[in-house]
């Protein structure tokens, strides 16, 4: 059963070919510079690598040469598109309408576009990668996984926001959350690991990196989230600034003269550790610097390290405890010192990491927590490529 993974972005079209005899990559690539240009990178199992300028006007055209790269000349790894099963394909905002996955329709595709008001960077070019690959493909079957579906268990009072109710009937604003495909992922894989059902634990979740989301998985069921509306809100992120006082933002419109469309973009673009530090976006390079004296990249280390160690506690507060609390993302799976600055002086939680074990653990699954700590603490990777393929397969079993 060969699955290809589909994620594709406002100028981009990353994918995966996987076998799910035993969920083994075959290839995996990515499209970028879509309309602009285009460009392909393409990479196989045994060590093949791909890497061409080419002409990508729209989604279709990329869906074309990811066809022709699989199945043709030096990155070949099958014979022919029919071998495909099923694609699955990652849409980040299903808001109040997709709860699940679902398998692919026109239908299915014109409501997800109807949604790009709310994720306008990501749902329109996911709808025309839909469009592209059912085009090209029309007799394989489709499914769909909603990066804020794992969200839809959050309650009322998690959800809702200050604004008056009417503004939530008629115009949907309420928190939505994100990451979720991760978030669904690692808490099963952590109770795989800690041999228990994900239904009978508690979780914290941490998914850090360019972007980052905590979550609180009570059962199983997301019940709160740090990212909210949009992906903007909660931690501080990469370029994006986090959780601010809307106050802050209206008055540095005024202040700078910025339009509404360039508040957002300096918001999500020029914020958070880049803005911060005046280094980088890229935690690496902050702590780099930080190591050197830098003062900015010291500070934008303790803001991300303050702001995760809060939602961790407010979290374990609104489950009333947690069996454990895991790390994933390209920060939580690699960077010792963030999962240590977010773990120090939790001890009256039960919070207790061992440090020898925290720093020999990069980008593996292991326990860092101390034999002492009531709460365990583990490092999870992520595949968020291989629960979409697992769903996919699920639905078109069925």
């Amino acid at each position: 059963m060969l699955i290809l993974v589909v994620n594709a972005g406002s100028s981009s079209l990353k994918y995966q070919l996987l076998n799910m005899e035993d969920e083994s990559v075959i290839a995996k690539g990515n499209c970028d510079r879509i309309g602009i240009g285009g460009h392909i990178n393409h990479k196989t199992n045994d060590g093949r690598n791909i890497d061409l300028d080419c002409d990508f006007p729209t989604h279709t055209e990329a869906f074309e040469k990811l066809m022709e790269v699989l199945t043709a000349g030096e990155g070949k790894v099958i014979d022919s598109m029919s071998e495909i099963n099923a694609i699955g394909h990652r849409v980040v905002q299903g808001a109040e309408v997709f709860s699940e996955t679902v398998l692919v329709t026109d239908e299915i595709i014109q409501k997800i576009d109807d949604l790009s008001e709310l994720a306008p960077v990501h749902n329109h070019p996911s709808a025309l990668a839909l469009r592209a690959c059912r085009k090209v493909l029309p007799d394989v079957p489709m499914a769909v996984v909603f990066d804020t579906a794992f969200h839809a268990t959050m309650p009322e009072k998690a959800y809702m926001m200050g604004f008056p109710y009417e503004d939530y009937e008629q115009y949907h604003v309420r928190k939505y959350g994100f990451h979720g495909t991760s978030h669904r992922f690692v808490s099963r894989a952590l109770a795989k690991a800690m041999g228990r059902n994900v239904e009978d634990m508690k979780i914290v979740s941490c998914h850090m990196g360019n972007g980052s989301s905590i979550t609180a998985i009570e059962y199983g069921k997301s019940v709160d989230t740090s990212m909210g509306f949009t992906p903007l809100d909660g931690l501080i992120m990469g370029t994006r600034c986090g959780s601010v006082d809307p106050s802050a933002v209206t008055y540095l419109m005024d202040k700078k003269g910025f339009t509404p469309s360039q508040m957002a973009d300096y918001m999500n673009k020029k914020s958070g550790l880049a803005g911060v530090s005046g280094i980088s976006s890229d935690n690496r390079d902050v702590s780099s610097a930080a190591k050197e004296g830098n003062k900015r990249a010291a500070l934008t280390n303790q803001m991300l390290r303050y702001q995760a160690k809060k939602y961790v506690g407010a979290y374990m507060a609104a489950m009333n405890g947690a069996d454990a609390i895991l790390f994933t993302g390209g920060i939580g799976e690699n960077d010792a010192p963030t999962r240590e600055g977010i773990c120090e002086n939790m001890e009256f939680l039960g919070i207790k990491l061992d440090t020898e074990k925290n720093n020999s653990v990069r980008g593996t699954l292991a326990k860092i927590s101390a034999p002492d700590s009531k709460v365990e603490i583990w490092v999870v990777p992520t595949n968020e490529e291989l629960l979409i393929a697992r769903d996919t397969l699920e639905l078109i079993s069925k």
